[in-house]
């Protein structure tokens, strides 16, 4: 890798970890972009894995006391019941169908959500609920790496404040995608070249976790949601974008 591969190395940890720090996932939607342009997917798969789990374990001291874990529980135990069925259909998915599919959805759903300006608060289905959205996410994780934004937009229309919101998105988040890191490191998928490239990257990871989580400290409810939104439609966009690009 040249001095410049690896400065691109860096600045996609740096966006990574900042994007993660501000809103509690994300670390893929900004980092993986970036580090296509330098690394294959074999590496940059399982890098993004690593450096998302070592942004939101460096951001979570910040926001323990502020956990409600009585609302955490039914989105990990969904998801983690949702993972092993979303790895099993990797087979019979069509990718272009379901980039498409899931993109409009992230694209449609929060824009609606933004102009909705009077505040949701949905409670339908109590826990139960939260625990069938979960489990929906977890599916999406295992199959596309896509754990976050059904919780994320579910979360969004519950009424919930900043800190509870930023605490399911986290826990959620952090469970899912240590899991999948877990399971890629057991089948043999994460090879001791990417040793080198987390040591790199561990610092800007760190940086820009640390930057993003000062941000978020000082941003009102309303700020954080306008964010978030925004992130997730930028995510939207990202998957219509590679499901209809040319090969």
């Amino acid at each position: 890798m040249t001095a410049a591969s690896y400065a691109l190395l860096f600045a996609g940890a740096l966006a990574g970890g900042f994007v993660s720090g501000l809103a509690g996932f994300g670390t893929a939607l900004m980092a993986l972009g970036i580090w296509l342009y330098v690394l294959p997917p074999t590496l940059a798969v399982p890098l993004v894995l690593i450096c998302s789990v070592i942004a939101q374990v460096s951001t979570l001291p910040s926001i323990w006391k502020t956990i409600d874990f009585r609302l955490v529980w039914p989105f990990i135990i969904g998801g983690l019941a949702g993972v092993p069925i979303g790895i099993m259909l990797i087979a019979h998915a069509d990718p272009v169908v379901f980039k498409r599919t899931i993109g409009v959805f992230l694209v449609v759903f929060p824009v609606l959500l933004y102009f909705q300006r009077a505040p949701m608060a949905v409670r339908i289905g109590g826990k139960w609920a939260d625990m069938a959205i979960g489990f929906a996410g977890g599916i999406l994780g295992g199959l596309a790496g896509l754990s976050g934004p059904l919780p994320i937009l579910w979360a969004s229309i519950r009424g919930w404040g900043k800190e509870e919101r930023r605490g399911i998105f986290q826990t959620f988040n952090f469970t899912i995608l240590f899991t999948a890191l877990c399971v890629q490191v057991a089948s043999g998928l994460v090879k001791l070249d990417i040793v080198w490239l987390v040591l790199f990257a561990f610092p800007g990871t760190l940086i820009g976790a640390w930057l993003g989580s000062r941000v978020y400290h000082a941003m009102s409810d309303r700020n954080f949601s306008d964010v978030v939104l925004a992130l997730l439609v930028l995510s939207g966009l990202g998957l219509l974008w590679s499901g209809i690009a040319p090969r």
